[in-house]
């Protein structure tokens, strides 16, 4: 079990998500199909991922690119408390593209802690008006709050080249990537995955971790957890985005769920009512 608490909100963005935590819970290495932008509330946050340790404490921002495998914990066991939106990867492309005037390239988010006064006040302001008081603030209002937070991401803290990354794209090990993502409900043996990446088990499953940052079966219960999360936004019953998603039942998706968002299934089906 967590210690604290870790809650979904519905945010009156579309494409945007939004958490508050306040927790002592460790998460293993994981990662998000989204761009991650948040500001540590109190306490300290500790996270290692491709960039290596990083440390964040009060007032900081937090940062992290879709895929990007990192995990988190407290710096001590008093926890930390933190805010956070989630925003579609495109939604950070358009911006790019609008800022500049150019055909959108992919952006890439450089820094994953920075202490950045501003940052954190245009952040605050877009929680609040898309978060807190959804319900009561104007259209213009929330929209000219994202687009000043955006405008300063792309200018102050990504990078705006196209990034490559030839293994992740394509190989062998990508053949086994794909295989899971096409389908992470299905009951794969890690003979099927060598059979696609064509190379034996132990060397899928050395490289496969060296290229994603996991191993295939936390990746599968990634992706399984993502599906499933996806099925619950749309209004599918837990018992059945369980089913769905592979897992046995709905103990087990809500075991992964809490594992690995902090939070129960019930609780983000709540938030997004």
């Amino acid at each position: 079990m967590c210690r604290g608490r870790v809650q979904m909100r519905r945010c009156a963005i579309a494409g945007v998500e939004a958490t508050v935590a306040d927790t002592a819970h460790s998460f293993p290495r994981h990662s998000h199909d989204r761009f991650g932008v948040g500001v540590i509330v109190s306490g300290g946050h500790r996270s290692a991922s491709g960039r290596g340790l990083v440390e964040a404490r009060a007032n900081d921002a937090i940062m992290v690119n879709p895929g990007e495998v990192h995990d988190g914990s407290p710096l001590d066991e008093r926890g930390r408390a933190w805010r956070m939106l989630y925003f579609e990867p495109s939604i950070l492309t358009c911006a790019g593209a609008e800022l500049n005037d150019t055909a959108a390239r992919e952006i890439e988010l450089t820094q994953p802690v920075a202490h950045d006064p501003l940052l954190t006040r245009l952040f605050e302001r877009l929680f609040a008006v898309s978060v807190l008081a959804r319900s009561v603030q104007d259209e213009l209002i929330r929209e000219e709050a994202l687009l000043d937070l955006l405008a300063h991401l792309v200018r102050a803290h990504a990078t705006r080249s196209a990034r490559v990354r030839a293994t992740m794209a394509s190989g062998p090990v990508a053949r086994a990537r794909a295989r899971i993502d096409d389908d992470p409900a299905a009951a794969l043996t890690l003979a099927d995955l060598a059979a696609d990446a064509g190379m034996s088990r132990f060397r899928l499953l050395r490289a496969f971790a060296q290229q994603t940052g996991l191993p295939p079966h936390a990746y599968r219960m990634q992706r399984r957890v993502s599906l499933a999360r996806q099925s619950i936004a749309n209004g599918a019953m837990l018992a059945d985005a369980a089913a769905a998603a592979g897992f046995a039942d709905q103990s087990h998706m809500t075991r992964a769920f809490v594992r690995l968002l902090g939070v129960t299934p019930a609780n983000y089906a709540a938030a997004m009512r």
